[in-house]
């Protein structure tokens, strides 16, 4: 009795994941596909008129900020030391 349960119960379960994955996976899926597809839709929409507002006339060219002075760095740091490789035949 304990095996045929079982077995029954193993068969119904297959029966059940076999149901969902034909035919409820595929909605769940359907409906993130189109969840991402509606997010870069509306982040290149953002993008197109984030350009239309900064863009100007072809081939020109935007400074947006003065870049800062040129700093030297501190050439008391120490001095150069010149070497030689020495090989050590043996």
């Amino acid at each position: 009795m304990g095996l045929l349960r079982t077995l029954a119960i193993i068969v119904i379960v297959y029966y059940v994941i076999k149901f969902i994955g034909r035919y409820i996976l595929p909605l769940f899926v359907r409906k993130i596909v189109d969840n991402v597809e509606k997010k870069m839709r509306d982040q290149q929409q953002q993008h197109q008129n984030q350009q239309e507002k900064s863009s100007g006339k072809v081939g020109e060219t935007v400074i947006a900020k003065k870049p800062s002075d040129y700093k030297e760095g501190n050439k008391d740091v120490g001095d150069y030391v010149d070497y030689e490789e020495v090989k050590d035949d043996k």
